[in-house]
């Protein structure tokens, strides 16, 4: 689960708004990854931004980050393993190598861009899970 914090929410939501729900036009405009955060610029892909402080800032701890690099086996690979004594093959989720080493060094440009994708989309659903009806709404 990503931290988000309310002003975050309510920009998020902002955003979600001006696309009309079409969460496909939300786009991953610019990124940068440091040693605390992954940062991702957002936009709307029909309203292109022509700098980065027009887009949506969304700062992810590495943490966090990581985690779902993990979660989603996305640094890990289903293969066939040797035991090793007693010499047999099993099959079993064989990692490459920790989250955000692979993420930084053995991951291809594609797949970094799938893993911000898929960061953004885990970012996007629990927005919309948290938000969905709670106690402050009451429907008659």
């Amino acid at each position: 689960m990503i931290k988000i914090s309310q002003k975050l929410k309510d920009k998020l939501w902002w955003l979600i708004i001006s696309v009309d729900y079409d969460y496909s036009r939300i786009t991953i405009a610019d990124h940068d990854l440091t040693a605390d955060a992954l940062t991702l610029w957002l936009e709307d892909k029909h309203d292109f931004k022509n700098t980065l402080d027009e887009c949506l800032q969304v700062d992810i701890p590495v943490k966090q980050f990581a985690r779902i690099i993990k979660e989603e086996n996305l640094n890990s690979y289903f293969g066939s393993k040797m035991h090793e004594s007693k010499n047999y093959v099993y099959k079993a989720q064989i990692e490459i190598n920790p989250p955000l080493t692979w993420y930084r060094d053995d991951a291809s440009l594609y797949e970094q861009r799938h893993v911000r994708e898929t960061v953004l989309k885990h970012l996007l659903t629990q927005l919309i899970e948290s938000q969905t009806i709670g106690d402050d709404m009451i429907l008659y």
